[in-house]
């Protein structure tokens, strides 16, 4: 990934891009400015206007485009999570979370609230990652500088991550592409859930009740960044007496699988490991379906979701707050 947007980067100078480039790797910008308006730019999406904007910035139609959530929402998902506790951790909210699926932000703070790790969000920054898995690699650097000043600010507090991939930028691209100590100093500090549930979390932890059977979606950047940091090591130390995981990619892989041209590769990664495991599950059953990272989560959607199946982010299988899974007729 870092020899693919180092090439893209030179090779791009001074051209024009293709044009998923500029559709999804300036996603973060677009996604705040949609927020202000999200329900009708919604609704525009899913008719005819939706596939001539896709087609136009070089995504494929084949897939729905993700309903962008409003500003609104991220602010209720976060008011409703407040504990009143002294912030022992800082929860970095990043773009596909404020964008897409703001609960997870809601149940994140409560886990982490539950497990001894009361937290203080952020959600007004971005790692950088679309500008680099694009290869604008000088954007990437601006935006990843500005970021790095206010994260390096005195604060040592653990940096907890809901979307792995961000994560990881965080944690090597941060790093690496700036080659400061204040952007090492805050790599430092990053974790994603797992590996802040699995390494700080209270001992006496003891979260809510949770299905005997879970079919797991873990995403690539977890296996390559945060080794020894699994989902599927903390759910079988929470008490899950079977993880069926699928251990591959799951075939999105970020903007990889919404460019047009790359549609079939996608589909055809899926089939290798994702499809056989979520053929397998019956939503009349107790399975439950994890998948924290939103590339993970928007390709079982499209796999299965015509069957009633939902990924649950790990924060909202552990949430306090919820109804809990696996009750037969629940699928999620």
């Amino acid at each position: 990934a870092t020899y693919k947007a180092e090439f893209l980067h030179q090779h791009y100078k001074g051209r024009v891009r293709p044009r998923s480039h500029y559709s999804l790797g300036w996603l973060p910008l677009t996604s705040r400015l949609v927020g202000y308006a999200a329900r009708p730019v919604n609704a525009l999406l899913r008719g005819p206007v939706g596939k001539l904007l896709a087609r136009l910035g070089g995504v494929t139609t084949k897939r729905r485009i993700p309903a962008f959530a409003s500003r609104r929402a991220l602010r209720r998902a976060l008011r409703t999570a407040r504990t009143g506790e002294p912030a022992k951790t800082l929860l970095f909210v990043d773009s596909f979370t404020r964008a897409f699926r703001p609960e997870v932000a809601g149940a994140a703070s409560r886990v982490l609230a539950d497990a001894g790790l009361p937290c203080t969000a952020q959600d007004d920054l971005c790692c950088g990652l679309t500008w680099v898995s694009t290869g604008q690699l000088s954007l990437a650097r601006r935006i990843m500088a500005r970021t790095v000043a206010r994260l390096d600010n005195g604060d040592d507090r653990p940096i907890v991550v809901a979307e792995p991939s961000c994560a990881a930028a965080l944690k090597r691209d941060v790093p690496e592409l700036l080659g400061t100590e204040a952007a090492r100093r805050v790599a430092a500090r990053v974790h994603t859930l797992t590996g802040a549930l699995t390494d700080l979390a209270a001992p006496d932890w003891t979260p809510p009740e949770l299905p005997d059977n879970v079919v797991l979606q873990t995403h690539c950047h977890e296996y390559a960044t945060f080794k020894g940091r699994h989902p599927r090591n903390l759910l079988g130390r929470l008490g899950v007496t079977k993880v069926d995981e699928a251990e591959g990619c799951c075939g999105l892989a970020g903007n990889f699988g919404f460019e047009e041209e790359h549609y079939d590769t996608s589909m055809a990664v899926a089939d290798l490991a994702l499809r056989p495991r979520l053929d397998d599950v019956d939503p009349r059953t107790p399975a439950v379906v994890v998948a924290d990272g939103f590339s993970c989560a928007t390709q079982i959607d499209h796999l299965a979701g015509d069957r009633g199946i939902r990924a649950l982010h790990l924060a909202e299988l552990l949430d306090p707050a919820a109804d809990r899974p696996g009750q037969p007729g629940e699928n999620s």
